[in-house]
């Protein structure tokens, strides 16, 4: 273990322990989802431990029908939610999420940079390019994902350009001389893309102590190379340590590509954690979380990611490779499309089966089902193993399960020294770069 790197940890503030039945608990306070009160005490629980950042994850969108039976996705703005937690904490980066698709790059940048100054210095951008959403948008459809990263890449360096236009070196606040601000330092950059024409410069100077991490979300082939051209780190669906090794190789190889070092981009995978005090109590709390999980949906997702219809398949029967036709021109997620595939060529699992995992149930991400020295022994391995360089937790269940993830988990790891005791610096960047 002497070789094995500090692990960088995010904590997803979208309330996944509410998800299920697990928003019925009497614990739950569900009625306290759209109070600031509500994520920051999880900011503040996640900072206690030296966590590298809080993210709260976005969709632009709205399934009415999903409501009824749970939070959804229903959501506050991130970036404001995080300008709230910015105040009441000092430390924690804070991770927005920012869509590329639908958002033009002028108020991105501002946004993104005013966060920036509220937290001296705590902002980072999870850019994502969107899968649904188009018709708020006055998009009659989806752009293609081809055109969505080519939009994304000329996007976000617009952004960047229009950080750099008002450098923080221009503000003099000489009250002798009656010079507030050097103009010669400002600049437009007169972007004229495929795109995007934007003159600038910025109304807003950048925060020159600390850069902006920018993180990417998505692990299709395209994705990988958007995240290997320009990310700090990526947060990734890896729902094993084969997949989760192969990505973090083949982006080490992309980064190079790029002229970057091999391990520019950090590999985070989100952390899907039930825990309960005995393994026997966390699969009762995994079963009973997903009791209510219609069949219906769950084969529909099947369907629509590999076109394969089992509704008529008896629960025993085999899926295997032989079942599957090649794979669908369009789909909404290549990603997870390709995620459940080879689940069903590695594994040939049972209907019954598949219809329980991660890939069908949620967002492929690594699982623990299990105690909490089950978790820090697999965190362990992963990490000895260099399939990844960290994590962003995402705990399911109960409110109980995600203060044990906090409470008991994190300390375990730094207690191994597979994770920090103490922040050595004030900012995102400085947390990514310990």
């Amino acid at each position: 273990m002497s070789n094995t790197k500090t692990l960088h940890i995010g904590m997803s503030l979208a309330p996944t322990w509410l998800s299920g039945e697990a928003w019925r608990r009497p614990d739950s306070n569900i009625e306290g989802l759209l109070s600031s009160d509500y994520y920051l005490d999880i900011a503040k629980r996640a900072e206690a431990v030296k966590l590298d950042f809080v993210f709260r994850p976005d969709t632009l969108f709205l399934h009415p029908k999903m409501l009824e039976s749970g939070p959804g996705f229903g959501s506050l703005d991130p970036t404001i939610l995080l300008a709230a937690i910015a105040r009441e904490t000092s430390h924690i980066g804070l991770l927005s999420t920012v869509s590329t698709t639908f958002y033009p790059p002028y108020v991105v940048a501002r946004q993104i940079q005013s966060l920036n100054w509220l937290s001296n210095g705590r902002a980072g951008w999870n850019i994502v390019t969107a899968l649904d959403g188009h018709e708020n948008f006055g998009l009659p459809e989806m752009p293609t994902p081809e055109e969505r990263y080519a939009r994304a890449a000329e996007f976000t360096d617009v952004v960047r350009h229009l950080w750099q236009s008002f450098p923080e070196a221009a503000i003099r606040c000489d009250r002798a001389a009656g010079i507030g601000t050097d103009p010669s330092l400002i600049r437009a950059i007169d972007h004229e893309g495929g795109c995007f024409s934007v003159k600038g410069p910025l109304n807003l100077p950048s925060f020159d102590k600390a850069p902006v991490p920018l993180v990417q979300a998505g692990a299709s082939p395209i994705g990988r190379d958007f995240a290997a051209s320009i990310a700090d780190a990526i947060f990734a669906a890896t729902p094993d340590k084969e997949a989760a090794i192969e990505l973090r190789k083949d982006l080490r190889t992309r980064g190079e590509a790029h002229g970057r070092a091999a391990d520019a981009v950090k590999v985070l995978p989100g952390l899907s954690l039930y825990l309960g005090n005995t393994r026997g109590q966390a699969r009762d709390l995994f079963a009973a979380t997903h009791a209510g999980a219609e069949r219906a949906r769950k084969l529909a997702t099947i369907l629509e990611m590999t076109g394969l219809d089992l509704r008529d398949w008896p629960d025993d029967r085999s899926v295997t490779a032989a079942d599957l036709s090649a794979p669908l021109e369009y789909v909404r997620s290549r990603t997870h499309s390709e995620l459940l595939r080879r689940l069903i060529v590695r594994e040939e699992p049972k209907v019954a089966d598949l219809l329980m995992r991660p890939e069908v149930m949620g967002s492929s991400h690594w699982q623990v089902i299990g105690t909490v020295d089950d978790a820090v022994a697999e965190i362990s391995d992963w990490a000895a193993s260099r399939a990844m360089d960290g994590f962003i937790a995402v705990p399911g269940g109960s409110v109980e399960c995600m203060h044990r993830t906090l409470d008991e988990v994190i300390p375990r790891l730094s207690e191994a020294g597979l994770f920090r005791k103490d922040y050595c610096g004030t900012t995102f960047a400085d947390h990514l770069a310990q």
